[in-house]
């Protein structure tokens, strides 16, 4: 796997060994980075379900301030912490945190010191989108104007409404990205 754009472009990164693991593919991450490009520069970006960390990384790569990544396995934080040293990030730059995505999201909510531009969600399929998505509709994790983006199966369209608007579907093959706005 590697990086498609930026300063990092063509750093190989490392994910797990895992079938439980289903990094966002090359072309995803282009066609993402593609539809985001007027909001990455300076970003603060949100890696939900990190992974190897590729999406947020790919995110520093192409100009955002700070990326968090956020994964519940203990042994992919170590494997994002490994790609960050691998690109050179600082910490200043970056933050892993080992929690689940609802977990960290309401404990941010709640906190209310912590809010993003750009948060990426790419949860195993089969889970249930509804909670982490209604934790964004209901407070202020995002930025005004900022935008959650979900990755999920096409045949499976997530729904979200409270602060958030619905502002389209990129479909590449049987993965979709649905965008979604924080209302001003």
């Amino acid at each position: 796997m590697q990086i498609t754009g930026g300063q990092f472009r063509g750093i190989r990164l490392r994910s797990l060994p895992s079938q439980k693991v289903r990094p966002t593919t090359r072309r995803v991450r282009e066609r993402l980075f593609v539809l985001l490009a007027e909001r990455i520069e300076g970003a603060r970006f949100l890696d939900l379900c990190a992974g190897s960390g590729a999406v947020g990384i790919e995110a520093l790569s192409r100009g955002a301030a700070h990326a968090t990544f956020v994964d519940r396995a203990t042994l992919a934080c170590a494997f994002i912490q490994m790609n960050l040293d691998t690109c050179s990030v600082t910490r200043e730059q970056s933050l892993v945190v080992v929690n689940s995505a609802f977990k960290f999201l309401r404990q941010a909510a709640e906190s209310g010191d912590s809010a993003w531009d750009i948060a990426y969600f790419d949860p195993p399929y089969a889970t249930d989108y509804a909670p982490v998505l209604n934790l964004f509709a209901a407070s202020n994790l995002l930025n005004p104007r900022g935008m959650l983006v979900a990755e999920h199966r096409c045949d499976s369209q997530p729904e979200v409404g409270g602060l958030l608007d619905y502002v389209g579907t990129a479909e590449i093959g049987d993965t979709c990205l649905s965008f979604f706005e924080r209302k001003s």
